[in-house]
């Protein structure tokens, strides 16, 4: 994908199939973080205290990811290894057949907030 200057931007030019999975998770991380702005840094949507980016996503050929303070992701690596989904340091990818559900992207976003010192 060529660079987007919004989250609207980057999410209309997703592959077609994951444009709903975003959305959802674009509005997940708003209702989970309502202070923070959505910016777009480092070629992907994310959301910002201050100067700090407390969450970010991205959209991929055949999977999406979720970005978080490295903290977050070993604070719920049970939960995350439970429903199956790959992690990394920093990120949890899902696609179209598993998708991250709801209560995680959530726990994911304030733990990573807390992390941040927000």
């Amino acid at each position: 994908m060529t660079k987007k200057d919004s989250h609207d931007a980057y999410i209309a030019a997703a592959p077609e199939q994951f444009r709903p999975f975003l959305s959802r998770l674009r509005a997940q991380l708003s209702r989970a973080l309502p202070d923070a702005a959505e910016v777009m840094k480092y070629d992907m949507p994310g959301f910002q205290i201050e100067d700090t980016i407390i969450v970010g996503y991205a959209a991929f050929s055949k999977q999406c990811g979720l970005y978080v303070d490295p903290g977050a992701i070993a604070d719920h690596a049970h939960e995350i290894a439970s429903l199956k989904l790959k992690a990394t340091k920093t990120g949890v990818t899902f696609s179209v057949s598993k998708p991250i559900p709801a209560e995680l992207v959530e726990k994911l976003a304030i733990s990573s907030r807390i992390k941040k010192g927000f």
